[in-house]
């Protein structure tokens, strides 16, 4: 990563916290990922050389502009959904400043609707970071849509154990996927389809 898209994150960290400790209700924060666990996504993807990958909870494009550097590195593309009209439009910007627009297809639109028009095995790694609750009801599409091989990588598995338990439940009962809990920033739930699967 150079120096500048270095400076655009930091400055996008900053204004993201201070943003959010003047929100009282939760649904009005941004809450951006976690450095540290943004940093642990674009190595995963160069590693794995991932070049189909989803995010599915874009706020106002922290995450996403780590992601699309990223698939920069791997020839690949990011398709990036999110529910907010606005959020979308201020991570449209903020790609543009980071000079990585080009690389990602922002959607606005709901989560389960893209799981269930994506293809089998479309996408080789999916980061989840939306609304906790409906991550059983994706589960199924989730599944599908991974390719073998594939990757995918739970947010706030640590901070908000209790809110995806059901979810860590239904990955553990379902064979062909191997999980791993990484204690970084709010604990980061990796999941792999084996693969044969």
């Amino acid at each position: 990563m150079d120096e500048q898209l270095g400076e655009l994150l930091e400055e996008l960290r900053r204004h993201g916290v201070e943003h959010d400790a003047a929100k009282p209700d939760r649904l009005d924060r941004l809450r951006n990922l976690e450095p540290d666990t943004a940093g642990l996504l674009a190595v995963l993807i160069r590693a794995t050389g991932a070049r189909r990958v989803l995010e599915i909870g874009t706020s106002n494009g922290y995450s996403t502009v780590w992601l699309a550097d990223a698939v920069s590195a791997t020839g690949g593309r990011l398709t990036s959904v999110e529910i907010e009209a606005d959020r979308s439009a201020q991570a449209d910007g903020n790609l543009t400043r980071a000079g990585l627009r080009d690389q990602v297809d922002l959607r606005v639109q709901d989560a389960a609707e893209t799981l269930r028009q994506s293809t089998s095995g479309q996408w080789d790694m999916i980061f989840l970071d939306a609304e906790r609750p409906a991550y059983p009801d994706y589960w199924p599409d989730l599944r599908r849509v991974l390719r073998p091989g594939g990757l995918l990588v739970v947010d706030n598995v640590i901070s908000h154990a209790d809110q995806v338990s059901d979810f860590r439940a239904l990955v553990s009962e379902t064979p062909g996927f191997t999980e791993a809990v990484v204690p970084t920033g709010a604990g980061a739930l990796l999941i792999v389809r084996d693969p044969e699967a």
